[in-house]
Formats: structure tokens, C-alpha cells, sequence
């Protein structure tokens, strides 16, 4: 077909057009800058199995997020990190998120997880309740006032009548080494976190009670997470389009975690299961404890464990007058 000397001017200058949009279009993409956000995170933690559905999926890309992951050693000193400069946003539990406020330190919380551990033992072993703990050896993962451990102590005061604190001979530890002393038999049993349970638990050991069961004997309905995104509240107004960004990341992440197996595949290297009944085990309590965004009646059962925290712990755990502050808890569009 032959075209007249006009209309091949008119192709050509629609064709230099057409191309003048795109490169105008492509140049605005360039230079839109993505919202920076550092996060802590331990190397092969659950976090970091999140943040790497984010990037795999290009999840941050959707959301406009430039994600700058900062390893930290363990998840106690990703606080460090976020008082140090060093990242923006750490994940910790909203316990200690409220104690910082009451110390003058604002910090704000939106849920993580909500994944418990339990209290575990042999496989052969005899105790089958908490009763049978007495005179016994119990590790207790973290500290005195370890949230788990308050709970669980609260709810043998409840059910026995007695504080599980004078019936065992608590270990206070780190997690590994209480699994390993446990492993060796220099402890009966051990109250861990919820990565440690599920891989001891595909090793043969059994739970004696499991704290979602605890936080359902102690009237606790629905069950929040307790583990979360934390960061200041100073830095909001410049970190918050950031911060909503990893938010929706984050959720979409775990909406692929939860109904597809395909990530978890991908995951395999990272979550350092020793069998595939361990990765089976720590892909089951990862999901248990995906949340939604925080909703009222998160925060009435979040309002109740702190109460049962603070009736149960020490100047530790309430600091300088810690209370519960609603405003603590962050929920996107809230």
C-alpha cells in the first residue's frame, strides 16, 4: 500500500510522539523515588523469611519499597539497632513497647505474629501436667519476666492454686542452650519459644501444654499477636508511607505464606530445618500465628494480658509506671 507524502509525515511524527510519552512516562519512573525503610532482622529468623517472600514475590516494588535489611546477631538486640540509628523499624514484643513509653521512649506497635510456644518435654517422659512439674527442673527461655512464663504462671495460680515459681527450680536461659540441656537431660523440661518447640517436637519431644492453651484457660479471646513491627514515634511522620508500604508488603506475603506451598519451597535453605518433619513443623507455626491489622478486639485482649502481666511480674517488668496505652497500637487507615 502507498502512503501519500503527508501521511507518512504523520507517522512519523506520531511515531516520535508515541515515543516522546514513553520516555516520559519511563523518566517519571525513574526518578520516583521508592521509600526507604531499614529493618532489623536475625538471618535466618521468621522475620527474615517474611522479608523474603517480600523480595522474591517483588512485593516491595509494588509497594514503592526500598528495603534495606539490617542482621542483627539476636532478636535482643534488635532494640539496640533501633535506639543506635542503625534501623528504623525492629520487631520485638508490645510488652516491652509499652514499658519504653512509660520510660519516656514512644515507640508504636503493629502486629507480626502471634505464634506461642509451649511448655515440652521427652517423649518418654512422665510428666503429663503441670502438676507433675513439681520438685522438677523447668527452662524457661528468657528472663524472670518473660511474658510466656507470667502467663503460665498466672494460669497455675488459677488452676492449682499455687505459683508454678515455688512448685519448679526455673532455669533462666537463652533458647538454643536450654535445648540443648534439655536434649542432655540436665533439664525435665523447658517452656521455649515456638521455633524452638516445633523443631523439638519433630524430634520426638511432646508439649505438656501449649501457651495458646494457656491464653484460652486465662478467658483470653481472640488471641493478639504479642511480637510485632516497632518503631518510634518520633520518626512517624517521615517514616509512615514507608512503614504502611512494608505493612501491605508484609500482609500480601503472608496471605501467599498461608495458602500456598510454593514460597515455603523457596524458604527451605534459610529456615535450617533438619528433616522435612521439622520444616513441616516450623511451616505449620509460622502460619498459626499470621494476623490481620489490629483491631479492637486485639487491643481489649491485648488490655487483659497486661493486666496479667503486671499483676504477675516485678519493677522489671513495669518500669517507671508502665501501663497500657492504647496508643501503642498502630492500624493502617486507623
Amino acid at each position: 500500500m502507498n502512503l501519500s507524502r503527508r501521511a507518512l509525515m504523520g507517522v512519523a511524527v506520531g511515531a516520535l510522539a508515541g515515543e516522546a510519552v514513553g520516555s516520559f512516562a519511563f523518566s517519571n519512573r525513574a526518578f520516583a523515588q521508592a521509600r526507604k525503610l531499614r529493618v532489623a532482622s536475625v538471618k535466618f529468623g521468621t522475620l527474615a523469611w517474611l522479608l523474603e517472600t517480600i523480595k522474591s514475590e517483588k512485593l516491595d516494588d509494588k509497594y514503592n519499597l526500598s528495603l534495606q535489611i539490617v542482621e542483627t546477631a539476636t532478636n535482643q538486640s534488635s532494640p539496640i539497632a533501633l535506639y543506635g540509628g542503625s534501623a528504623d523499624v525492629v520487631v520485638t514484643d508490645w510488652p516491652w513497647a509499652l514499658r519504653q513509653r512509660a520510660m519516656g521512649e514512644p515507640v508504636k506497635f503493629a502486629p507480626f505474629s502471634g505464634a506461642l510456644g509451649a511448655v515440652v518435654v521427652p517423649g518418654d517422659s512422665p510428666i503429663v501436667s503441670l502438676a507433675d512439674l513439681k520438685g522438677k527442673k523447668l527452662g524457661v527461655a528468657g528472663s524472670s519476666t518473660d511474658k510466656s512464663w507470667l502467663l503460665l504462671r498466672a494460669h497455675s495460680k488459677q488452676s492449682m492454686g499455687a505459683d508454678l515459681a515455688d512448685l519448679v527450680l526455673p532455669q533462666y536461659g537463652a533458647a538454643p542452650l536450654l535445648t540443648e540441656q534439655l536434649k542432655d537431660g540436665r533439664l525435665d523440661a523447658v517452656l521455649n519459644f515456638w521455633t524452638f518447640t516445633a523443631r523439638l517436637e519433630a524430634q520426638g519431644f511432646r508439649q505438656v501444654i501449649s501457651m495458646s492453651d494457656v491464653m484460652t484457660a486465662l478467658g483470653i479471646d481472640p488471641q493478639p499477636a504479642l511480637v510485632g513491627f516497632i518503631w518510634k514515634e518520633g520518626a512517624e511522620a517521615e517514616l509512615l508511607p514507608a512503614i504502611n508500604s512494608l505493612l501491605a508488603a508484609a500482609r500480601e506475603g503472608n496471605e501467599l505464606l498461608a495458602n500456598s506451598d510454593a514460597p515455603w519451597e523457596r524458604l527451605r535453605p534459610i529456615m535450617k530445618a533438619a528433616n522435612d518433619a521439622e520444616f513441616v513443623a516450623l511451616k505449620a507455626g509460622y502460619r498459626s500465628g499470621i494476623r490481620g491489622y489490629w483491631s479492637e478486639a486485639d487491643m481489649k485482649s491485648a488490655e487483659k494480658i497486661m493486666a496479667i502481666l503486671l499483676a504477675a511480674g516485678d519493677a522489671e517488668l513495669a518500669g517507671k509506671g508502665t501501663k497500657f496505652d492504647p496508643k501503642a497500637f498502630y492500624a493502617p487507615g486507623a
